[in-house]
């Protein structure tokens, strides 16, 4: 999935984004105050996507 894809689903479920790290930018979920890391890549593999959504307690988007 594309990185870009990814932030849109993400801004969508109502996550925003907190923090950039070194190699990752780091979203948070403020309705149940879950976090997760997101990488700069292009393209992100989908077993990550999943886990990215499961982090912040989101529903995974279509893929």
């Amino acid at each position: 999935m594309k990185r870009a894809d990814l932030i849109r689903h993400l801004r969508d479920q109502g996550c925003v984004f907190f923090r950039e790290g070194a190699n990752h930018s780091v979203y948070i979920n403020p309705s149940v105050k879950k976090v997760s890391a997101v990488p700069r890549h292009r393209e992100v593999f989908d077993a990550l996507v999943y886990k990215i959504c499961r982090d912040l307690d989101i529903p995974p988007p279509r893929l």
